[in-house]
């Protein structure tokens, strides 16, 4: 089963798990609503990648702790949409979550989608109960405060802002918790992957500055100009388009001389690459990735 089969399949169960019962099914719907179509699931693709990279040895582990990543960054995706934030109309080329139901059903989609992330740890926890709670607490030092994507929501209150700070959490922080959480369900430590996934997260931001700075909302699938309309800091802001995009080829080559030595280095290499080809913009030859 290749890695995208494995990230839906354990997805769509993590799913139809919350919609057993007798459940509200106007909640049951928009959970489904909210994680599918996916995007391009890249952070549970760079999860997958690097647990096989490093031998793979609890796949079925490593594929919950993919599902659990892309639902956590669902749940923010949810949240992030709504009118006290983004106020945003679109995601994924749809109408945002709260735009298709309602402001009320949207906040506890979004919490429901953070539990049952965690659930789907704890549940896949019986082949290894060291590893899976070196998991759930990898998700959570990623997902809360002082380093993870709550903290990222929260500097934008902040009348003074450290965007190092910021776009390491707002944005990093999952992309660490997608390298670090693959290693370890692979039974490796998690340490020297920090660096890969803060590199890929730091270019992902910038990626995503210049995005939201040149492309039109028919291209990303959300609204655009969201980062001057919320005076939000961005990379496009403090280094120029051309110094933006200059930043983003020095990450990327960072990025690829981080990963530790591994049976897999190599394919991990050529995977890095691959995603940056997808998500680089513009002038450096690549697509974006939809329905981030």
């Amino acid at each position: 089963m290749d890695i995208k089969t494995r990230i839906e399949t354990a997805v769509a169960a993590a799913i139809a798990r919350g919609q057993s019962g007798v459940a509200p099914q106007r909640l049951a719907g928009a959970l489904d609503y909210s994680v599918n179509p996916g995007g391009a699931r890249i952070r549970p693709v760079i999860l997958l990648s690097v647990a096989e990279a490093c031998g793979d040895k609890n796949p079925a582990l490593a594929d919950a702790a993919g599902a659990a990543l892309e639902l956590l960054h669902c749940a923010s995706l949810v949240h992030d949409d709504l009118p006290c934030f983004d106020d945003a109309d679109l995601r994924r080329g749809k109408p945002s979550v709260h735009r298709a139901t309602s402001e009320p059903i949207a906040v506890l989609t979004g919490d429901s989608l953070i539990i049952m992330a965690f659930e789907t740890l704890a549940r896949a926890a019986g082949s290894d109960p060291a590893r899976a709670a070196t998991l759930i607490g990898l998700l959570a030092q990623r997902s809360g405060m002082p380093d993870g994507i709550c903290a990222g929501q929260g500097w934008e209150s902040e009348a003074q802002i450290d965007l190092s700070a910021y776009h390491r959490a707002k944005t990093a922080a999952l992309f660490m918790a997608a390298t670090t959480m693959g290693a370890v369900a692979a039974g490796q430590d998690p340490e020297p992957w920090e660096e890969l996934g803060l590199r890929i997260g730091e270019a992902f931001q910038v990626a995503d500055d210049l995005r939201d700075a040149l492309c039109g909302e028919s291209e990303l699938g959300k609204p655009a100009g969201q980062d001057d309309l919320h005076g939000r800091p961005n990379a496009v802001t403090q280094l120029g388009v051309d110094g933006a995009k200059a930043r983003l080829k020095n990450i990327l080559s960072g990025a690829i001389a981080s990963i530790p030595s591994c049976p897999g280095e190599a394919a991990l290499a050529h995977l890095v690459q691959a995603q940056a080809r997808q998500f680089a913009p513009l002038d450096m030859g690549a697509a974006r990735v939809p329905g981030e």
